[in-house]
């Protein structure tokens, strides 16, 4: 996977968290610098421990299923990525708190990189991927993406949560579309 490549990753898993972000900044009255990393730190750290945690458990199981990692990697992208795509098109809004306590801030963490943790599990299936660099990688632009999102929320409210999701959902879908096409006639 080429570094455009897992740039275009991350950014597209970055989005859930992203949009999550935007609905805390439209929820806190005075965005600060640290509120902004706190929110960062969560969701980045979080997006860069589950694909590791998805690539211990992909890796273990590499050797029986290597015949079919192009399509399981297709397939877990095709189905987070639609999954993005349904909650963009979808009219519900989600009511996200203004509290940064432990037990919200992990539940929204969670909740935002289990796309991560089967993105860690394609990782097994794909020879050229550095695993600790790739993490780091999408720990620091979902970090970025995080805190940015919060002060977009608090200046121009939820209006761009749901392209957000939109794009990531459409990324991801590409990048899978990519690499069935790379293995398939490459």
């Amino acid at each position: 996977m080429s570094l455009l490549s897992l740039f275009f990753l991350a950014i597209g898993l970055s989005m859930d968290a992203f949009a999550v972000s935007v609905c805390k900044g439209l929820a806190v009255k005075k965005i600060t610098l640290g509120k902004s990393a706190l929110v960062g730190l969560w969701f980045g750290g979080f997006q860069a421990f589950m694909p590791v945690i998805g690539y211990l458990v992909g890796y273990r199981f590499q050797e029986s299923i290597t015949v079919l990692d192009h399509w399981i990697a297709f397939l877990l992208l095709l189905f987070i990525g639609g999954g993005m795509i349904k909650e963009a098109l979808s009219k519900e809004e989600e009511a996200i708190s203004a509290s940064f306590s432990f037990k919200e801030m992990f539940l929204l963490s969670v909740a935002t990189s289990i796309d991560a943790l089967a993105v860690g599990v394609t990782f097994a299936f794909l020879p050229d991927i550095p695993i600790i660099p790739a993490v780091s990688f999408i720990g620091i632009i979902t970090f970025l993406f995080s805190a940015f999102g919060m002060k977009i929320g608090n200046v121009f409210g939820i209006k761009y949560k749901s392209k957000a999701e939109l794009a990531g959902g459409i990324l991801l879908i590409l990048i899978g579309l990519k690499i069935l096409i790379e293995h398939l006639f490459f």
